[in-house]
């Protein structure tokens, strides 16, 4: 199998601070771009807790991060057959053409009903198959009605050759509606090959891809599209071309709560993505570190501190999951670079080879308390209601700190797992 190249020319994720002082000034959060609260919620969380009512601020805060968690994300997916619809289906999940779960490829367009394909570890996200709009009996004005068109949340229109008058009539269709698209360009590697066979000595990539781009753009304003944009891309090979301009698109343009879910579901191709999962899940600490001092909390032997450790044990194993650092994640990503396991293993420095175990939990709260004290002023002076917490201060501290702690090392592994799994032997 062959090795595939991966973006890893990016800003390395900032790995754990050496020293608390140095982690607080690190650990910069803004709980207005990724964290979806109200002030209105916040006030009542301040309000359940300095009353010592601990079970409704958690309850609050546990219905926030459950809306959260169960948002919606359907995304349709269509073009012509032989488009690449079910590789982009794939690689967008995570997914092989071979892996359990995937979308069929390589067949004749037999799809008569839109085909859902649920992400594999995010369930609330859906790609969805829509039947070709290449067929003799696809009508561009009952189309939109046949598929459901309300059930989508954006559409993907995605050709592998040129965009034709049918692409532009469901784009101006769906823009009607009221619903957002984005035109993809498939399979750009096969055409960057071809071009580098037949012109070796002249060949220039990117003024392939400048053409592809404008032959694209050409041919949609010819069928009344305005202005359209064309992201170029490879199934196969995700993290190159268009796909982190696409990324930034969708991220600009969804609601807050939908862009939460398509950040999680992203494949863990790039380095900024990894480091846009981690800010991402960096918002989320405060609330985690609440409800773990809530009504389930307990005393942990030897420290000062009452946490939920069931709690803090699913915590830390969404956080391995979420970033590709679970056994079979791992296995799936050897197979995929054609390297044994144990050698991307090698990559991983924290104890993230072993189960997440509530004496893990108990290990690391142990190694964050005196921590914590010295992250006290900077947690007051940024997390909503920690001047609310009074006598659970400490226990907030030391849970968050070392929730924080955790999640960058989490994030750091990944990135070294990424870097392992794509670099080339020498």
């Amino acid at each position: 199998m062959g090795k595939r190249s991966c973006s890893t020319d990016r800003p390395r994720l900032d790995p754990m601070a050496a020293a608390p002082q140095e982690a607080a000034q690190n650990h910069q959060v803004n709980f207005e771009e990724y964290d979806i609260i109200t002030e209105e919620d916040i006030e009542e969380i301040k309000d359940a807790i300095e009353g010592g009512r601990m079970a409704e601020a958690a309850s609050k805060i546990m219905e926030n991060l459950q809306t959260l968690e169960n948002a919606r994300l359907d995304i349709a997916v269509t073009g012509e057959s032989g488009s690449g619809k079910s590789s982009f289906i794939n690689a967008i999940r995570g997914l092989g053409d071979e892996d359990e779960g995937s979308a069929p490829t390589g067949v004749v367009e037999t799809t008569r009903e839109p085909t859902p394909y649920p992400h594999p570890k995010h369930p609330n996200v859906t790609m969805w198959d829509l039947p070709g709009i290449g067929t003799p009996d696809f009508q561009s004005s009952t189309y939109l009605e046949q598929v459901n068109l309300s059930r989508y949340d954006f559409f993907f229109l995605i050709a592998s050759e040129r965009f034709k008058a049918n692409h532009a009539m469901l784009a101006n269709e769906i823009k009607e509606q009221g619903k957002r698209f984005y035109f993809v360009r498939s399979k750009v590697d096969a055409d960057l090959e071809a071009s580098k066979k037949r012109r070796p000595r002249s060949y220039n990539e990117e003024v392939v891809l400048t053409k592809i781009r404008e032959n694209c753009q050409e041919c949609l304003k010819k069928e009344g599209v305005d202005a359209p944009q064309v992201f170029l891309l490879s199934s196969w090979e995700l993290s190159k071309y268009d796909f982190m301009l696409l990324e930034k698109t969708l991220e600009r343009e969804l609601p807050n709560h939908k862009r939460h879910a398509f950040l999680l579901a992203l494949p863990n191709i790039s380095l900024e993505i990894l480091q846009k999962k981690k800010e991402v899940l960096q918002k989320q600490i405060w609330k985690l570190a609440t409800i773990s001092c809530g009504v389930a909390a307990v005393p942990i032997p030897g420290l000062s501190v009452t946490c939920d450790i069931a709690l803090l044990v699913k915590s830390l194993s969404t956080y391995r999951k979420n970033f590709g650092l679970d056994e079979e994640a791992l296995i799936k990503l050897a197979e995929k670079v054609d390297k044994p396991v144990e050698e991307i293993k090698e990559a991983i420095k924290s104890p993230l080879t072993k189960e997440i175990s509530k004496d893990l939990v108990v290990k690391m709260l142990t190694k964050a308390g005196g921590g914590a004290l010295m992250f006290m002023e900077y947690l007051a002076s940024t997390v909503p209601i920690f001047g609310s917490m009074a006598a659970g201060g400490i226990s907030f501290g030391t849970t968050y700190y070392m929730l924080w702690s955790f999640l960058n090392e989490v994030a750091g592994d990944a990135q070294n797992v990424l870097i392992k799994a794509f670099e080339s032997g020498v």
